[in-house]
């Protein structure tokens, strides 16, 4: 389940190429594709290089001319069809980092 907490984390086993401001994006264990147009493509750079999909959002609210409740369920629901076809994986944010006391 999607939470805007996650981060988002590409597998070692997707394969992106970009051309003319689109994107594929392909599994190489199920050979699934999806093919991502220049908004998708963008909310794909946004999403992978931010530390939470919630910093994602908030940044992409500011490039697009979009509510942000119509940014939020676009974004999740792209999101939410990649997790599902194995092309990106979501994980906590504190994941991978070590905690103080």
């Amino acid at each position: 389940m999607l939470t805007f907490t996650d981060r988002v984390v590409v597998p070692r086993h997707v394969l992106v190429r970009q051309l003319d401001g689109e994107s594929v994006l392909l599994n190489l264990d199920t050979e699934k594709y999806f093919g991502l147009d220049a908004t998708g493509t963008r909310m794909w750079e946004v999403a992978t290089s931010s530390p939470s999909i919630e910093a994602a959002c908030e940044k992409l609210v500011e490039e697009f001319e979009v509510e942000p409740g119509v940014l939020r369920e676009d974004l999740s629901e792209l999101l939410g069809q990649l997790a599902e076809n194995g092309l990106l994986h979501l994980v906590p944010v504190d994941v991978g980092t070590i905690r103080t006391l």
